[in-house]
């Protein structure tokens, strides 16, 4: 009998500036891929996913909350895997957020984890590259969300 690991609620932002280029951050483990800002929900966060949203880009990127014009959730996924040696069901909620490329700071970042860079991806390189990066779709969610608007209801997303 198999158990199901315990569950790990996150809030991650797929973020745009002005210009529509999207934010990753590169990370060196498993290969090495690129993701978009965010992390698990914290006790302050009280279940609050935007609130956890926007907590995790100022730990992360230095970003101020009043720099951040955050949108309606676009995505989900569900994903086990290990978290410090633990395997945990992580189950990602996935915010639009708007936000001036100048307004990201990694100086000023209190958590910036084992980021090993940021940067801004025009929609086709990002359609374009052979990096992985995750989520997979991402590519065709802000395709689909400039061209459509935010879905309906959140897309669930794979891996």
């Amino acid at each position: 009998m198999t158990s199901t690991p315990p569950l790990r609620e996150a809030a991650r932002a797929i973020v745009l500036d002005d210009q529509d280029r999207v934010l990753l951050l590169r990370y060196d483990e498993n290969g090495g891929f690129w993701a978009t800002p965010g992390g698990s929900l914290e006790d302050e966060d009280k279940g609050d996913h935007s609130a956890a949203v926007l907590r995790e880009l100022g730990e992360e990127l230095g970003v101020d909350e009043k720099e951040v014009e955050l949108g309606d959730q676009l995505a989900e996924r569900s994903k086990d895997h290990l978290v410090g040696g633990r395997e945990v069901r992580q189950v990602e909620k996935y915010f639009l957020a708007r936000i001036p490329a100048a307004a990201v700071d990694p100086a000023r970042a209190s958590q910036p984890d084992n980021i090993r860079e940021h940067r801004w991806w025009p929609l086709a390189e990002l359609n374009a590259t052979a990096d992985t990066v995750y989520p997979l779709g991402l590519a065709d969610l802000v395709t689909g969300v400039l061209e459509h608007g935010a879905p309906v209801r959140p897309v669930v997303l794979a891996g």
